[in-house]
C-alpha cells in the first residue's frame, strides 16, 4: 500500500507536538504538503528550518491470519518520530536508507488509521563540528547554505510478509572469472516465534527464462532478528564489463524464504514450483552483475582487465533530492559516458536508487562516499551504522567500484562564495600533516566497518589527504584555481610523483549557459554579494583569474571565464593521462553538473547545458589521443621549442603502423615531422622530440603546433597555440 500523495503539516512547537498524534486533533488549517517532497518545495515552508510535524489518515484492510503489515519510510531527512493510532512506534536517523516498522497489531485493531510522524533537520550550529550525516546537503560551496534538505524525500508504504521476513538482503560478488562467479548472500531474517524455514535462492540472466544457478537451504531461527549467510555459484557466467570493456549482462536474484508445507499462505503468495511445497512468507529480488573489481594503490582492475579511471565527481542531481525524476538521474550518467569518462565518484552523498540502476546498465564505474564532508562531533556510533546500511543498500550493484569514508575531513567553515581566508588556510595545512579526531579515529571506525561489511571492494578512508605514511590516500589539485597557475601541475607531479597517483579533485569555475538568475542585464553591477552567497560564484578569485572588469559584456565575461576551465580541464587531463599508471591510477575532475542554479566548477550547468569545458574533457577523454608537453606561453626569435609527444591508448588492441605528424607555424615559415610505429594496447608511448630553434628572423604573431595520429580505422589531432614576442626591448 502507498502511503504517498497528499499529507496535512505545520510547523512544530512544544505545544502543537504533544497533541498532533492525536486523531481527533483539528487539523483543518494545516497545509496540504505532497509526498515524497522536500518540505522547501512547499510555499508555506520555502523558508523553514523545521522541525514539521506531518499527518495521513488512511484505510487498511486488516491482516489475515498469520500475516504481518509493516510499515516503512524510504527516506527521511535527517530524523523522524513515528506515532501510528496515537501510539509512538519510534525514531529515524539516518537519510538514504529505508526505516520498517511492525504495525501488525495496531492494523489488525480497527481499519481507519492515523500516521503522524515528526520530522527534524535543524542546521548545523557548529560547522566544525557536525551531527547530520547529510554530506553535501547541508555543508557544500556548491548548494546555498540557506537550503534545508528536510522532509520525508521518499515513498511511504506498508508492506505485508508472512511469519517470517527479510529485515535486510545484502549480495555481493567477491570473485568472479569466465569459469565461474561468487555470490556471498546475507539475510536478516525477522519471525515472532523460533521456526524452520527454507531460504531458496534462484539466479537468471535477465530477460533469460532458464535459473542459470539456484540453492535451498533449511535454516532453525530462534525468535527475534537471524543472522543467516550463505553463498550461490553461477557456472559460465555473463560477465559484466565498464562500458569501455565489454557489455553489461546482469542477473536477477530471486529469495524466498518459505515455511515448510502445513503454513497457511496468505492471498497472493503461492510459492513457485522451483520451491518444496508451502507458503512463501517473504522474498526479495535483486537485480546484480557478475565481475570481480580490484583496485591496488588506485589502480583498477575489472575481471583482470587494467583499466585508466577517467572520471567526474557528481554532487545531487538536483538539491530537491525528491524532485529529479528518473530521467533526469539517468541521464547525468549518460552525459558522463559522452563524455568518455568510465567513472563517477558519487560526492559525499547516496543518492537514489535510479542513478545507480543506470550505471548497472551503462556501464559506468562508481566511486561511492559516505554521506561526510568537512568535520563532524561526535559522530562515530552512528557513522559506522550508516556504514553498514550503505553496504546492504548498494552492495548488490555491480557499477560500485570502491567505497569512500570521508570527504576532505577538516574543521573547515567554507560557505559558497567564500575563497581560502588565511585562518581557513592554516586550518587545511594543519588537516594534511596534524592527526585529527575526524581523521583518525572517526573515518578509522567507518574504515573498519566497510570493510567488514563488504571484503570484496576496496574501502578508502577518507578523500583529499595528500599521501602520506599514517593517513594519506588521493590528491585534491586545485592549481590555477586556489593555488598557483594552471601550468604548474606537471613540474609539481614531476617533482613529487606521489601526488599524481590518484587526482579527484581539480578544477576551476565558470559561468553557465542558463545564466537568468545572474541578472546579465544589469551587466557589470551584478548583484555579487548574492550571488557568493547562494550561487556559489568567487568574485575573489575570478579577479585573480579571469576578472569580470576586463569584458565589455556578460557574454563576453561568461565566454571568457568557459574558455579558461576548459583549457585548466584539457591540460590536466593531458598530463594525467601521461603518466598512465606511472604513477597515475585516473582521475576525477571536479564538477560533473550542478544540483542548484549556481557558478561552479560544473562542466553542465542546472539545465544541463554544456560549457565550453564539457567539450574540452570530451576530446581530452577520447579513446585514443596525441599530446605534447606543454608550450611556453611565448618565444623569441632564437629561442629553442623542445617537447615530448606522447600518444596515449585507452583501446585493448595494439595500433600497429601508426603515423604521427607534428607541424610547427610561426609568421613566415613551418617545421613539420612524421614519425611510424605501434601503439600498444592500453598504453602512453614516447612517440618523439620535437626539437626547434625559431629563426632569428620569425616575426611576432601566432605559433601553432598541430598534432595528428593516424592507424588503420581511426584518426585524431590536437594543437597547441603560443605565440612569438617581438625581440625588442621596450
Amino acid at each position: 500500500m502507498d502511503l504517498g500523495g497528499e499529507w496535512l503539516a505545520a510547523p512544530s512547537d512544544d505545544d502543537l507536538r504533544r497533541l498532533f498524534a492525536n486523531a481527533d486533533l483539528d487539523d483543518s488549517d494545516w497545509d496540504t504538503i505532497v509526498i515524497p517532497g522536500q518540505w522547501r518545495s512547499h510555499p508555506a515552508f520555502a523558508e523553514s528550518d523545521g522541525p514539521l510535524l506531518y499527518r495521513r489518515r488512511f484505510t487498511a484492510p486488516r491482516p489475515p491470519s498469520g500475516r504481518r503489515k509493516f510499515l516503512t519510510f524510504e527516506g527521511i531527512f535527517y530524523q523522524g518520530d513515528v506515532w501510528l493510532d496515537g501510539e509512538y512506534l519510534g525514531d529515524t536517523e539516518g537519510y538514504f536508507f529505508p526505516h520498517t516498522f511492525e504495525v501488525t497489531a495496531a492494523l489488525a485493531a480497527r481499519d481507519e488509521h492515523l500516521l503522524a510522524v515528526e520530522v527534524a533537520c535543524p542546521r548545523p550550529s557548529d560547522l566544525t563540528a557536525k551531527r547530520n550525516l547529510t554530506g553535501i546537503f547541508q555543508h557544500w560551496d556548491c548548494i546555498d547554505p540557506a537550503w534545508n534538505p528536510g522532509g520525508i524525500w521518499a515513498p511511504v508504504r506498508v508492506e505485508e510478509t508472512g511469519p517470517v521476513r527479510i529485515r535486510s538482503l545484502k549480495v555481493l560478488c567477491p570473485d568472479a572469472t569466465h569459469d565461474a562467479a561468487t555470490l556471498d548472500l546475507e539475510a536478516e531474517l525477522d519471525t515472532v516465534e523460533s521456526r524452520t524455514v527454507l531460504v531458496r535462492t534462484a539466479a537468471r540472466q535477465e530477460g533469460g527464462p532458464a535459473v542459470a544457478a539456484e540453492h535451498t537451504e533449511e535454516h532453525t531461527l530462534a525468535a527475534g532478528v537471524n543472522l543467516v549467510r550463505w553463498r550461490l555459484t553461477v557456472e559460465r557466467p555473463e560477465l559484466w564489463w565498464p562500458h569501455a570493456l565489454g557489455a553489461q549482462p546482469l542477473y536477477e536474484v530471486d529469495v524466498a524464504v518459505g515455511i515448510p508445507a502445513g503454513g497457511t499462505a496468505g492471498p497472493g503468495s503461492a510459492p513457485p514450483p522451483e520451491l518444496p511445497a508451502g507458503e512463501i512468507s517473504d522474498r526479495r529480488l535483486l537485480t546484480t552483475g557478475l565481475r570481480q573489481i580490484r583496485v591496488h594503490d588506485f589502480v583498477a582492475t575489472v575481471n583482470g582487465e587494467r583499466l585508466f579511471l577517467k572520471g567526474a565527481n557528481a554532487g545531487p542531481t538536483r538539491r530537491a533530492l525528491a524532485e529529479a525524476t528518473p530521467d533526469e538521474l539517468a541521464g547525468d550518467v549518460t552525459l558522463a559516458r559522452e563524455a568518455g569518462l568510465d567513472l563517477l565518484r558519487v560526492h559525499a552523498h547516496i543518492t537514489r536508487r535510479e542513478f545507480y540502476e543506470a550505471a548497472d546498465r551503462q556501464g559506468m564505474l562508481i566511486w561511492q562516499d559516505m554521506p561526510l564532508q568537512w568535520a563532524y562531533g561526535q559522530v562515530r556510533r552512528q557513522a559506522v551504522r550508516q556504514a553498514r546500511r550503505a553496504v546492504s543498500l548498494l552492495g548488490h550493484h555491480p557499477s560500485v567500484a570502491l567505497w569512500c569514508g570521508h570527504n576532505e575531513p577538516f574543521a573547515l567553515e567554507l560557505t559558497p562564495g567564500t575563497a581560502l581566508a588565511p585562518k581557513t588556510v592554516v586550518r587545511l595545512v594543519a588537516g594534511q600533516l596534524l592527526p585529527s579526531w575526524n581523521k583518525t579515529a572517526l573515518d578509522r571506525s567507518i574504515r573498519r566497518a566497510l570493510e567488514r561489511a563488504d571484503g570484496s571492494r576496496e574501502v578508502v578512508a577518507h578523500s583529499g589527504i595528500l599521501p602520506h605514511p599514517a593517513w594519506g590516500t588521493d590528491s585534491h589539485l586545485y592549481f590555477g584555481w586556489y593555488h598557483g597557475h594552471e601550468e604548474d601541475l606537471p613540474a609539481t607531479l614531476a617533482r613529487f610523483p606521489v601526488l599524481a597517483r590518484f587526482v579527484s579533485e581539480f578544477g576551476a569555475q565558470a559561468v553557465p549557459q542558463a545564466a537568468e538568475f545572474m541578472g546579465p542585464e544589469r551587466w557589470p553591477d551584478l548583484d555579487w554579494d548574492h550571488l557568493e552567497a547562494h550561487h556559489a560564484l568567487q568574485r575573489a578569485i575570478f579577479e585573480q583569474r579571469v576578472p569580470p572588469g576586463q569584458s565589455a559584456t556578460f557574454e563576453a565575461w561568461r565566454a571568457a571565464t568557459q574558455a579558461y576551465q576548459a583549457n585548466l580541464l584539457r591540460h590536466h587531463i593531458e598530463t594525467l593521462r601521461r603518466l598512465k599508471y606511472h604513477p597515475t591510477g585516473g582521475f576525477c575532475l571536479f564538477l560533473l553538473a550542478d544540483a542548484q542554479p549556481a557558478v561552479s566548477w560544473s562542466i553542465l550547468d542546472h539545465e544541463r547545458q554544456p560549457k565550453a569545458g564539457y567539450r574540452a574533457v570530451t576530446d581530452a577523454c577520447a579513446p585514443v589521443i596525441v599530446t605534447a608537453g606543454r608550450p611556453d606561453a611565448t618565444y623569441r626569435p632564437g629561442d629553442r621549442l623542445s617537447l615530448d609527444v606522447h600518444a596515449v591508448s585507452d583501446l585493448r588492441r595494439s595500433l600497429e603502423g601508426a603515423v604521427a605528424r607534428a607541424v610547427l607555424r610561426w609568421p613566415g615559415g613551418e617545421k613539420a615531422w612524421r614519425y611510424r610505429g605501434d601503439v600498444p594496447a592500453d598504453s602512453c608511448v614516447r612517440i618523439g622530440r620535437i626539437d626547434h630553434v625559431l629563426p632569428a628572423t620569425a616575426a611576432p604573431g601566432p605559433l601553432t603546433l598541430d598534432l595528428s595520429l593516424q592507424w588503420d580505422g581511426g584518426r585524431v589531432k590536437n594543437s597547441y597555440l603560443s605565440a612569438v614576442a617581438s625581440n625588442r626591448v621596450s
